[in-house]
């Protein structure tokens, strides 16, 4: 849920069919994606205000933020969300720009879909070919 390459490597690594692998990945970036879009005014509020007292509006990470955003729109940060952003500042950064909800779970979601086939293929039709090039770690 919080890194999503970790989910087909998880999935690899625990035996997993490949079918199983991209729906456990896809299911770990949806969780998150869920609870941040429904619940982030909630955790900004309770939770965030009493760990940050005082907040910076005008952070590198915010500008960073508010480029990508600029540049990519809804569509480019979803797609940019499994590989750069994580899902997590993905979502923050979806629902921060006031993005309606359902658009936010449709683009996550084909994002995720995506990419979890293509890392989870990669990983499972490839991983020999790279793996052999490391003995120690195949028995």
């Amino acid at each position: 849920m919080l890194k999503f390459v970790f989910g087909p490597l998880g999935g690899y690594a625990a035996g997993f069919s490949l079918i199983v692998t991209i729906l456990v990945t896809i299911a770990g970036m949806m969780t998150v994606v869920l609870v941040f879009t429904f619940f982030s005014t909630w955790i900004k509020e309770r939770v965030l205000r009493r760990i940050f007292k005082k907040r910076n509006k005008f952070s590198s990470n915010n500008r960073r933020f508010v480029t990508i955003w600029k540049k990519y729109g809804l569509i480019g940060v979803a797609a940019l969300t499994p590989i750069i952003l994580t899902p997590i500042g993905g979502t923050l950064l979806a629902v921060s720009s006031g993005s309606p909800k359902e658009k936010i779970i449709f683009y996550m979601f084909v994002s995720a879909s995506v990419w979890a086939v293509i890392f989870t293929s990669a990983l499972y039709f490839f991983s020999g070919e790279v793996l052999k090039y490391f003995p120690g770690l195949v028995e």
